[in-house]
């Protein structure tokens, strides 16, 4: 290997930190209401919201009617109908859904 490299010389690959990459791609000259990779500035997403498994945090298709808790498949079902109470509350709060279930 040393031969084929020797001390001194580049292996071919050049990475570029963040600010030469804003330096080479003038993002200053853009006008400030168009978006870019600079500004936050961007509308709201056209696609509706993920929502995902309370338990584990993969995606959740479904919600268990009576908890209200999102879960991704039976195993996780199973596990939501043995929760105790104040489990259930503390996941729903974890969601910004705490509600009261009678």
């Amino acid at each position: 290997m040393s031969e084929k490299y020797p001390k001194g010389l580049s292996r071919g690959r050049h990475w570029k930190h963040l600010k030469q990459i804003l330096q080479a791609e003038n993002y200053h000259l853009y006008p400030a209401d168009e978006t870019n990779y600079v500004n936050i500035e961007s509308p709201p997403s056209m696609y509706p919201a993920k929502k995902y498994c309370d338990i584990s945090g993969f995606v959740a298709p479904y919600t268990d009617p009576r908890t209200k808790i999102r879960f991704a498949n039976v195993d996780f079902f199973k596990r939501i109908r043995y929760l105790p109470e104040e489990y259930i509350q503390g996941y729903l709060a974890l969601r910004n859904a705490a509600v009261v279930l009678k």
